[in-house]
């Protein structure tokens, strides 16, 4: 009877070890997946120097299709917010709203968990920034490749950090009578580039 006992013990913890294993592998994406995906950035800088502080901040929801396990295409919304101080008096307030298409590949595991990736996109935006009578329009297209790196919560909930437009370029056109196109291209590791949403942000994914 104690074998019989210590047998069936034994065949538990077997069973329960490879329910383990096999549910370790299942972290990630397949064919047919949905991702939906929030994501947050904050930029602050402080100049002592000139008594100038800027702070801007981005959210960006996407949603993406899995067309193999590794590819995804999807589209993406970007709403941000930034305002410049200079002595404690605001001078400067600005929004930014950009949509637009992604695809992502997934290229990289850094163990069962963790997921990194690159992605590239093209948004069209709309900015406002000014004060009063100084407010600016202004109207643009934008694309970017980015990288970054997906960490499985579970096997649906998926955290996001990402670097946005590393490499990017933009062209934008001030609302105004005689303006001319502005156009930029950029190169950064910081994410730091003339795109208004080129920026390190963290989000929350989930995945359908």
């Amino acid at each position: 009877m104690k074998k019989v006992i210590l047998s069936a013990i034994a065949l538990l913890a077997i069973t329960f070890a490879n329910a383990q294993d096999s549910s370790a592998k299942e972290y990630g994406f397949t064919e047919g997946n949905v991702l939906v995906e929030g994501n947050l950035g904050f930029n602050s800088t402080n100049n002592n120097n000139t008594d100038v502080k800027t702070n801007s901040f981005i959210f960006s929801p996407k949603a993406a299709y899995f067309l193999t396990d590794k590819f995804a295409v999807g589209a993406q919304v970007g709403v941000g917010s930034s305002t410049t101080e200079t002595a404690g008096v605001d001078t400067s307030k600005g929004t930014d709203f950009s949509a637009g298409v992604f695809g992502r590949y997934y290229f990289l595991d850094l163990g069962q968990r963790f997921k990194t990736y690159a992605d590239a996109g093209v948004d069209f935006g709309s900015s406002k920034a000014g004060i009063g009578a100084a407010e600016v329009k202004a109207n643009g297209v934008s694309a970017g490749v980015g990288l970054g790196l997906n960490y499985f919560v579970t096997q649906r909930v998926v955290l996001n950090f990402a670097l946005r437009n590393i490499l990017s370029y933009s062209t934008a056109k001030v609302d105004a009578p005689g303006a001319k196109s502005v156009s930029s291209f950029g190169f950064d590791l910081n994410g730091n580039v003339a795109n208004p949403f080129a920026s390190g942000s963290f989000g929350v994914g989930y995945v359908f």
